[in-house]
């Protein structure tokens, strides 16, 4: 059924006029506390605002009250049930829809409840029986009724939703819901325009073309001129059907991103992860793209739209052929080039029209005068700017802001001026508001036009002001006339018309001479000018962006002939040869792979404010280069040459030093220190540092980046308040302590020292950085000592927590971190179980590592860090119990915890009943070969199954659990498929258990980590439902051991449907295949089965007796009888056990043979 036209119809409707989304007109004797309750509960269960009136009333006209609900509403739906028209105040309501829907374009949606449409439209049935009582009783005003009777026929004649008395209410219900939230609620709709006139026909008829309820693939190509509209239709229609695909994806200009580095693989880990809904999906080449746009959507029914495309190639690696995509999806494709979309067998296309006299009239009034139509005394001109501007949206829309506010005396110079340009060109157009520029205003806007479309505007306003514009008033000019846009990333854009006139208008300085223009921006002009130096005086900036690295063989002498030149960058471009000479008039110089290892000695940089020497062979800056206060940046990065830092004391102004893995430089001056305007100072992995400056003084520093500078032993002291600082990066330095006047940096927020293992200690101070939330302490071997705690550096047997145990004051004292949410404690020589009892910072910690300690008990004291959320334990050799766990945790990872025996709240949650863990997500036990794990059954539970969220678990076995419905043996690999049948009625399931067995495949892993993916009927289950998917694992911790993993999931309803269910388990690792998988519905109501025990059948096995063979048992336990069985519920012996239970505990095993050990049999 089609449902766009309503859609469509209503996209000029203002959706902040209205106070509800939906008004709910019923019968309410036929529905109100049925069909009619359910939907409302539906609706606002997903946050839609809906009318609803529940009052009865009698008599004939609606109140005022509700006329106004209506009125207000964006969205009416009418429910027809057998009785509607017998109540006059239903039909009255109707009427009042209706106008709404013909005044204020409000979407109007019949529901057809348990009658059919037809019986409607001719009003049979209960329908004839109701309007002869009405004409009986209106016999005086039966205007009114013929009017009741035209209403419910329009009514019948609208696109709705049919409810047959075989249908499944609930899905029914589901359905309406998508439609009204895909129309209504959904907040990632793409910006279409301002005022958006004459899309609405253009939308029409491509939807022709697309014919969505077919389940063909096809491709439809949208082309047309530059600004006549392609992409603001493209975003209409992507806002209106994206619904209903499976994925979708708008890839905006892409005939600009593929020209950058790598700009194909960036298209196709956009398209990729957009679509699948992962963010971390990477490409490493444009092949292997294509290989994976085939793989993983051929089975899926996508939306595409190619944004401004310009090559074949383009098309070719990022929708090559309609196989790659599954049924039923839409590829869209907007460009300026009808023979691209025919060269690649693009059969279905559309030529976007100039906009027609009123419609083009509409869109120039609303930028100009903010009205559909012109003021009357601007009527006679506003015609002659509509017939110059031929009907092209974009060149309206500049124009139209041009020209608003402007008198009419203006608005006549400015339309004499147009006459004098050609019309022929869309350029010449749009070059009329350039002309109403200043100096300024045109100075920046060229500069864009050549250089900056696309930059970040934090770095665009830094290079402007060094060529002395006027930045910030220039570019809200700019924005205001419609010239350039700022998007959501504070990127600046600027549309292909209106760059291409801004080139035209600096290529035609001289049009034969490139040498002779202002701006260079072209690669042929670059090399040119530069190789066989031809430049002038007249060259003021130079842009080096080449498609290819052939290198330029640059004259040296080439820049003697450019003394005004203000601006060189370098963004890609290769020199064979070095410049003799820079000019002194140079206010940005950012030469990455500088060819020299100095400036020349007759630049002095008097003027320079930016200089950027990225990964350039310099050793020094030039005898001539002398600081000076107008620099705001230097940027050395990867000048690997480069051996010291001189004296900046001339530099008060710099704001940014950059000298990142400067590896051979030793020493930076004192004076940097001092630098108060310093923001960022980066030496990151400048591994060669020795001397840095001894006391810091820097009120403005924000970004402190040491990480790395393994030879640096001494931090500054710290002279002021730094209250500007939040982060410090000081892993894997030689630092041995820090001074007692860190306490200066008073918002610190991050400490990160990891992998310092010369620090000794810190200081007593650190307690008074009230701000500090994330402390990063692992790796630091030496570490004894943090504040005032002493470490206790005892033996695993020499030191052990009870239950119940309490230090007084008089031992130790007590470490106070008042907003500590993160501590990194991992591999510390620091004694974790005594640090626990001292930590002060209960209600704040949100994440824990004690990876790598001592710690032999975690005691049931612990459940004081009552905000705790993350526990990482791994390679914790000692542990063997964990009493007690705050109830806030969510994730433990305790891999490689080899001695580990006891968790009872681990035992008690996966028995699934009321457990203290209620927000618990994820257990890691791979490796704990000691655990003893109970598998218990949700569906027979003594207690309502009590888990509500996700639930995954890794720990050493080799059996999927007997009572699993579902369970397959598989020959070995990385990928499991079952196929299931579904039980009759998919509300009564409340989650879905999976389990699946895996092994360790080479005795030396190929890959460090290894992680899950799981799909349900072709669906990933996505990250917000379960994490614990794709959580990647250590291969290291499976000891070489089969492992379980299990997976409890709570199923979007979208995603259950149908008569059968397919599951399908991959793993991520070349090292790691599975032996067997197995799947179990887990019901809402466990009494339910409890009183009818038949519905188990042959699904499930309640025998659960394992024994261990008697060869894995040592001499002194031959008395054992191997029988681990146990039963959760006594009352119920006849079935024996209803758990899975592995139990490998206090047994003495050869570490070599313990794979043999632990093959369990039956």
């Amino acid at each position: 059924m089609d449902l766009q036209r309503a859609a469509f119809s209503s996209s000029s409707t203002n959706p902040d006029r209205c106070v509800y989304d939906v008004f709910l007109s019923f019968r309410g004797n036929d529905t109100r506390n049925n069909f009619t309750a359910h939907l409302l509960n539906a609706l606002r269960l997903r946050g839609i605002d809906t009318y609803v009136d529940n009052e009865l009333r009698r008599g004939v006209d609606i109140s005022s009250a509700l006329s106004k609900a209506i009125e207000d509403s964006r969205i009416s739906i009418i429910i027809l049930s057998k009785n509607y028209t017998s109540s006059t105040w239903c039909l009255n309501e109707l009427i009042k829809i209706l106008e709404c829907k013909e005044t204020k374009q409000q979407m109007v949606l019949p529901i057809f409840y348990h009658i059919d449409p037809s019986q409607v439209r001719n009003q049979k049935g209960s329908f004839r029986k109701a309007f002869i009582k009405h004409e009986n009783r209106f016999k005086d005003d039966m205007e009114k009724v013929n009017k009741w009777k035209a209403g419910l026929k329009q009514v019948a004649n609208l696109s709705g939703f049919h409810l047959k008395k075989e249908r499944d209410e609930s899905k029914f219900i589901n359905e309406i819901i998508q439609w009204v939230n895909s129309r209504v609620i959904n907040l990632l709709h793409l910006h279409v325009a301002k005022y958006q006139v004459g899309i609405e026909s253009c939308i029409q008829e491509i939807d022709l073309l697309l014919n969505v309820g077919m389940n063909d693939i096809r491709m439809i190509g949208i082309f047309g001129i530059g600004g006549i509209g392609k992409t603001t239709i493209a975003k209409a229609i992507y806002n209106l059907i994206a619904y209903q695909f499976e994925g979708s994806c708008f890839l905006p200009n892409v005939k600009e991103t593929s020209t950058r580095e790598c700009g194909l693989v960036k298209l196709q880990e956009t398209l990729l992860s957009k679509i699948l809904g992962d963010p971390s999906l990477t490409v490493d080449n444009d092949d292997q793209g294509i290989s994976m746009i085939k793989k993983m959507l051929c089975y899926k029914k996508v939306l595409l739209i190619l944004d401004d495309v310009d090559q074949l190639e383009q098309l070719e690696k990022l929708a090559g052929r309609h196989d790659w995509f599954g049924s039923g999806s839409r590829i869209i494709i907007t460009t300026r080039d009808q023979s691209l979309l025919s060269n690649h067998g693009v059969a279905s296309t559309y030529k976007v029209k100039i906009l027609d006299h009123d419609k083009a009239l509409q869109l120039f009034s609303w930028h100009a005068f903010k009205r559909n139509k012109p003021i009357d005394d601007y009527a006679k001109l506003t015609e002659h700017v509509i017939r110059y501007a031929g009907g092209i949206p974009l060149v309206l829309t500049v124009l139209g802001s041009d020209l608003k506010d402007k008198s009419i005396y203006q608005w006549k110079s400015a339309l004499d001026k147009y006459k004098r340009f050609p019309s022929k060109r869309i350029q010449e157009k749009l070059r009329i508001s350039y002309d109403g520029l200043d100096d300024n205003e045109k100075a920046i806007f060229l500069d864009i036009a050549c250089f900056f479309k696309g930059k970040h505007m934090d770095d665009v306003i830094k290079i402007l002001d060094s060529r002395g514009y006027f930045s910030d008033i220039g570019i809200k000019i700019l924005i205001d006339k419609c010239l350039i846009t700022i998007d959501w990333h504070n990127i600046l854009e600027m549309h292909d018309l209106l760059q291409d006139m801004g080139r035209e208008i600096v290529r035609q300085e001289s049009p034969e001479e490139p040498g002779k223009r202002s701006r260079l921006w072209f690669h042929e002009d670059v090399r040119y000018v530069l190789e066989e130096d031809t430049a002038t005086n007249k060259i003021e900036a130079i842009l080096v962006d080449l498609p290819k690295q052939d290198p330029i063989r640059l004259s040296s002498e080439v820049f003697t002939k450019m003394k005004r030149l203000k601006l060189f960058i370098n963004q890609n471009g290769c020199f064979s040869g070095g410049p003799n000479y820079l000019p002194n008039e140079l206010r940005v110089l950012n030469w990455p792979e500088y060819p020299l290892q100095s400036l020349p000695s007759n630049f002095h940089g008097e003027k320079l404010t930016i200089l950027r020497m990225h990964s350039s062979p310099i050793k020094e800056l030039g005898e001539g280069f002398k600081s000076h206060e107008n620099l705001t940046t230097m940027d050395f990065s990867y000048c690997k040459f480069l051996t010291k830092i001189p004296d900046l004391s001339r530099s008060p102004n710099l704001k940014e030093l950059t000298l990142r893995h400067c590896t051979n430089l030793v020493e930076v001056h004192d004076y940097v220190g001092f630098l108060d305007k310093l923001e960022n100072m980066n030496l990151l992995e400048c591994s060669s540092l020795r001397c840095f400056p001894t006391r810091l003084k820097l009120r403005s520093l924000k970004l402190f980046e040491l990480k790395g500078c393994s030879r640096l032993e001494k931090f500054p002291e710290i002279e002021c308040k730094m209250e500007c600082l939040i982060d410090i990066g000081l892993e894997h330095t030689g630092i041995k302590e820090l001074p007692s006047s860190i306490k200066n940096i008073t918002r610190l927020r991050s400490l990160y020292l990891s992998g310092c293992k010369n620090l000794v200690h810190l200081p007593t101070s650190i307690h008074q950085l009230q701000h500090l939330q994330n402390l990063w302490l692992s790796g630091c071997s030496k570490l004894v000592r943090i504040g005032q705690e002493v470490a206790s550096i005892v033996s695993a047997t020499e030191y052990e927590i009870s239950t119940n145990s309490s230090i007084s004051n008089d031992d130790c004292s007590s470490m106070v971190f008042p907003s500590l949410r993160l501590l990194e404690l991992g591999c510390c020589v620091l004694s974790a179980s005594s640090l626990l009892t001292r930590l002060n910072c209960s209600s704040s910690l949100r994440e824990l590592n004690l990876s790598g300690s001592d710690i032999v008990i975690i005691p049931a004291s612990f459940k004081r860090f009552v905000g705790l959320r993350k526990l990482w334990l791994d390679d914790c050799k000692q542990l063997q119990r964990i009493l007690g766990l705050p109830p806030t945790i969510e994730a433990i990872y305790a891999g490689g915890c080899i001695s580990l025996e006891s968790f009872p709240q681990l035992l008690e949650k996966f028995r699934f009943v009321v457990c203290e863990l209620q927000g618990l997500y994820w257990i890691r036990l791979s490796g704990c070969y000691k655990m003893l794990m109970n598998i218990g059954n949700p569906s027979l539970s003594e207690r309502h199954l009590d888990q509500s969220n996700t639930l995954s678990i890794i720990y050493p076995g080799d059996q999927i659990p007997d009572w699993f419905s579902h369970r397959k043996e598989i020959s070995k690999g990385n990928s499991c498929e079952m196929n299931i049948n579904g039980p009759s009625n998919w509300n009564d399931i409340k989650g879905v258990l999976l389990c699946a067995v895996f092994e360790p495949q080479n005795p030396v892993p190929l890959e460090p980590n290894f992680s899950f993916r799981v799909r349900i009927n072709g669906s990933i289950i996505p990250r917000g439902q379960s994490q614990a998917p794709l959580r990647e694992e250590r291969i290291s911790h499976l000891m070489g051991l089969d492992h379980v993993w299990l997976l409890y999931l709570i199923v979007e309803p979208n995603i259950l449907k149908g008569n059968s269910l397919k599951f399908e388990f991959q793993i991520y690792s070349y090292s790691m295949i599975f032996k067997s998988c197995g799947a179990h519905m887990v019901p809402f109501k466990h009494e339910e089965i409890r009183a009818n025990p038949g519905v188990l059948h042959d699904d499930a096995d309640l025998h659960l007796d394992i024994q261990l063979s008697k060869r894995f048992l040592d001499d002194d336990d031959n008395d054992h009888d191997g029988s681990l069985e146990k039963s959760f519920y006594p009352q119920k012996k006849s079935c024996s056990s209803s758990t899975l239970e592995i139990e490998i505990a206090d047994l003495e095993v050869d570490h070599d043979n313990l794979k043999e050990a632990l093959d369990l049999e039956r």
